[in-house]
């Protein structure tokens, strides 16, 4: 099955390279554009896309209301939003993943990194992007307006798990996690699907945030703290 998606940016010539880029990939689908995010609002509902590739400063609504709308709207859709934003260290990132995005890439990102980041968020796995850095995620946790009240599932959480979430938190891949901690991919897999179950988050991205606000970890602390 083709993975079905939305193009969002207010800059035409944008959405055309981009549609150019999926179009010659045989499992993605352009299912349609628009170039703001009252219109990707409307274009969800239209077209039912798996992915939306969402910038994130437009006019009218930018991309982070809108992601907000899409992913909360219903608590049902099972649509995945994938930020664009031109810097890496963009001052609105923070705020598009805590609204639900699943992940980010810069607007140059290399042709093959787009696509694999498309497929990825299809699958239900979640980008913390291969060309922004994981200091963006510690830059931004550490103007995180307050901490979050400490979460009822962190204390279901296995040592094990504890172990896994600390490491997610810290950007790290499945298969980087698995290296860590001398297990299999697969274990991690398993780890991290519990971990998401217990804590009540929709994907990675947003164990990640919630890692951060909550002070299960911060900024510089060793994973074993």
């Amino acid at each position: 099955m083709s993975v079905r998606v939305l193009l969002v940016d207010d800059q035409a010539l944008i959405r055309a390279g981009f549609r150019m880029i999926l179009e010659a990939e045989e499992d993605l689908e352009v299912v349609g554009e628009c170039g703001d995010g009252t219109q990707a609002i409307d274009s969800v509902k239209r077209f039912s896309p798996d992915v939306v590739l969402m910038d994130i400063r437009m006019p009218e609504m930018d991309g982070i209301e809108a992601t907000r709308r899409i992913v909360g709207g219903d608590g049902e859709t099972a649509v995945k939003v994938l930020m664009l934003t031109t810097f890496d260290l963009d001052e609105y990132v923070y705020d598009a993943l805590r609204a639900g995005a699943s992940g980010f890439l810069l607007k140059d990102v290399p042709a093959d990194q787009l696509v694999a980041g498309i497929r990825l968020v299809a699958q239900g796995d979640a980008l913390l992007a291969p060309s922004v850095t994981r200091r963006l995620i510690e830059e931004f946790s550490r103007s995180s307006r307050g901490r979050a009240q400490r979460p009822a599932g962190l204390d279901e959480l296995t040592p094990r798990e504890v172990e896994v979430f600390k490491l997610l938190a810290r950007g790290m891949s499945n298969a980087e996690i698995a290296g860590e901690l001398i297990v299999s991919e697969t274990t991690v897999k398993t780890h991290v699907a519990r971990i998401l179950m217990k804590l009540g988050v929709r994907d990675r991205v947003q164990a990640v945030v919630l890692a951060y606000e909550s002070g299960v970890v911060a900024p510089g602390m060793p994973v074993d703290e």
